[in-house]
């Protein structure tokens, strides 16, 4: 585990947590209790798909508190001129001038098909505390790298991304 988190994504995770135990939870019990009370529980697929649903629940929320208890908390503030943990940032590439517009999260936040990348990844870290302007060198491994230009920033809140769902 050992991920870094921002004190908003640990927030996230407890509220996920406080869901899972007083509103699934008890609705997994009460589905497990009315699959029970129907009969031969050898031929009860309805018992066996409730008591499956409910130990994911319990799953998820022992995964939860887990990342949470062996998480290292990291500082998600920047100046606002300058890139920094949940901003959303345009870039050009110096290759060939396209643009790319992604947001800069946390590792269990990161989803490339919502243009959500990781403060971990190759172009996340080039990035970084560089203003609009400035150049950023991506260092992919020892063979592939290239450049990208700062196009714009935006300070977007942070409030709609989940956490990711394993």
């Amino acid at each position: 585990m050992f991920d870094k988190l921002t004190k908003s994504d640990i927030a996230k995770m407890e509220e996920e947590i406080e869901h899972r135990k007083l509103v699934v939870r008890p609705k997994a019990l009460e589905d497990v209790k009315e699959a029970r009370a129907q009969g031969d529980l050898s031929e009860n697929f309805e018992y066996y798909a409730a008591k499956k649903f409910k130990n994911q629940n319990e799953s998820r929320i022992r995964y939860l508190e887990k990342m949470i208890k062996t998480a290292t908390i990291i500082d998600d503030s920047s100046a606002d001129d300058e890139v920094g943990m949940n901003n959303t940032v345009t870039v050009r590439f110096c290759d060939d001038g396209s643009e790319e517009t992604f947001k800069i999260v946390t590792t269990v936040r990161a989803n490339s098909l919502e243009n959500l990348i990781t403060n971990e990844s190759p172009l996340g870290k080039a990035v970084l505390k560089k203003k609009v302007g400035e150049i950023a060198h991506v260092t992919v491994n020892a063979d592939v790298s290239y450049d990208v230009e700062i196009v714009k920033i935006e300070n977007t809140d942070d409030s709609g991304d989940e956490i990711r769902k394993f």
